[in-house]
């Protein structure tokens, strides 16, 4: 017979291989196939196997469950509890943008104050990727089609992140900034965009591990808006 299971807190082929290598321990299963993106496990076993025994062979960080069913008149809740979730995306964009118009309220420069937009951008965003940089690199290479290829760019994003920022905040190399940010945000669009025309269900890198986000349109809004800005600013020079 062959059960299938919800797995949480797996972040990488890594953690798929060590939950099935120690799923594989228990008693009865004889076989074990993971799906990473969708985080479902079926097991194939002789005979019922207790939920709480294959959870006693998985550490702390992994929660397992039986697979549920979502009824029809629950697929709306689904879809507004996707909404609350990006609410921290929201709000940051929200901090952003009225930070960027307060600092130049007095003596308004549009290209001023898209500079500091960006440079506060990257500077808020790569903060949150420093806050689980262990992790951060797999669920990036999810996919950015880059990290996919060279793992080592998903260990560099955040500081690649964090040194645009400072040069758009002082003013230093902004040419070079912008056509980085071109570079760097239109590879990462290519990869949100398959991701949402394939509809896959992964997790959003943007704000690190951190924050549990779901990869949406609202992912690709946001390295538009970015990649708009960097565009305009550089005809503009």
């Amino acid at each position: 017979m062959e059960h299938t299971y919800t797995i949480k807190g797996m972040t990488c082929q890594g953690c798929v291989a060590s939950v099935k290598e120690r799923l594989l321990t228990v008693e009865g299963v004889k076989g074990v196939s993971i799906d990473l993106e969708k985080a479902r496990a079926a097991i194939q076993m002789d005979n019922h196997i207790k939920l709480s025994g294959l959870r006693a062979v998985l550490p702390k960080k992994y929660s397992i469950s039986r697979e549920q069913l979502v009824p029809k008149q629950e697929v709306n809740a689904e879809e507004k509890s996707k909404w609350t979730q990006l609410k921290p995306l929201f709000l940051i964009f929200a901090y952003l943008f009225a930070a960027a118009i307060l600092m130049h309220i007095d003596n308004w420069d549009m290209s001023e104050a898209m500079l500091d937009f960006m440079g506060l951008f990257y500077i808020v965003f790569s903060f949150f990727k420093f806050l689980d940089l262990k992790n951060f690199p797999a669920s990036f290479g999810m996919y950015d089609p880059l990290a996919k290829v060279v793992p080592m760019y998903g260990w560099l994003y955040p500081f690649i992140e964090l040194g645009l920022g400072l040069l758009f905040l002082l003013r230093l190399d902004i040419p070079f900034a912008l056509i980085a940010t071109i570079v760097v945000l239109g590879i990462t669009t290519i990869g949100v965009t398959k991701t949402l025309l394939d509809k896959k269900k992964i997790r959003c890198a943007c704000l690190g591990t951190a924050l549990k986000l779901p990869m949406t349109e609202a992912t690709f809004i946001e390295n538009a808006i970015m990649l708009a800005m960097a565009i305009w600013m550089l005809v503009g020079i």
